[in-house]
């Protein structure tokens, strides 16, 4: 619940675009994709993620569970890279282009996955170790990256709830944030930039942790932007100066924050 109200907060919904997505067609979003607007094409790509998986169910002629199925992800991958290879001079629409390179990835998937079990069975790779063990790297690889990837689900999960703990002691909850969040890309930007400004500079975010406030008065010396600005974005810049500030890696790329 904690990253869907953080994903809204940071602008990932629909409606914080200048212009609302639904009032634009998939190929007039890809375009602007395509013209470097990054944080459109990780919108694009969570809003057509139930059509991916519907492409991806119809190939297997099975239920496809985004969370567990490795196909999904190919699928996932293969939008992506629609997004990049799509012409709208080609005269056919996104979708229909997107579900061919989705279906191409999933049959040269498919045809990876039987070529190897039908000549290379896993058992193949067993070997024995010190103890006279059969074990099998193939399967210990697999686990590993399994236990990966749920660490970086167990992790993200952490920072958002640790960032979660320090925003109530500045009487923020997430919950308020979504409707805190600017509507506008430039005034979000804005904002980014102010919440950098505040927490690179040791006196600002000194007085901001201390005090539990936000350093209006102080900001405004070194901001181009009115007081009533600052007290209205008062939660937003707040929460974004302390991912700035705090030990939140995986929230930083999230924000496409650099160290």
């Amino acid at each position: 619940m904690l990253l869907v109200l953080f994903r809204k907060f940071l602008g990932k919904r629909q409606t914080h675009h200048p212009e609302s997505l639904e009032s634009q067609t998939p190929e007039q979003i890809v375009i602007q994709i395509q013209e470097g607007d990054l944080r459109l094409r990780n919108q694009f790509i969570t809003d057509y993620q139930p059509y991916v998986a519907k492409v991806t169910s119809r190939f297997c002629k099975r239920y496809v569970d985004p969370a567990r199925d490795d196909e999904f992800s190919i699928a996932l991958g293969a939008f992506n890279e629609a997004i990049n290879q799509y012409s709208s001079q080609a005269g056919r629409s996104f979708l229909g282009f997107a579900e061919q390179v989705i279906r191409r990835r999933l049959i040269d998937y498919v045809r990876k996955e039987q070529r190897f079990a039908q000549q290379i069975p896993y058992s193949t790779f067993d070997v024995e170790d010190e103890e006279d063990n059969v074990v099998n790297p193939v399967e210990i690889h697999q686990a590993i990256e399994r236990y990966e990837t749920q660490k970086d689900i167990e992790e993200r999960r952490s920072e958002i709830t640790d960032l979660n703990r320090s925003l109530q002691e500045f009487g923020i909850q997430f919950s308020d944030l979504v409707d805190a969040s600017p509507k506008h890309d430039d005034s979000r930007q804005t904002l980014f930039a102010i919440a950098k400004k505040l927490s690179a500079d040791p006196e600002l975010i000194g007085i901001m942790l201390t005090k539990r406030m936000l350093p209006i008065k102080e900001l405004l010396g070194q901001v181009d932007v009115s007081r009533k600005t600052l007290e209205r974005n008062r939660k937003f810049i707040i929460a974004v100066a302390l991912i700035y500030y705090g030990p939140y890696p995986y929230l930083k790329d999230y924000l496409q924050i650099k160290e």
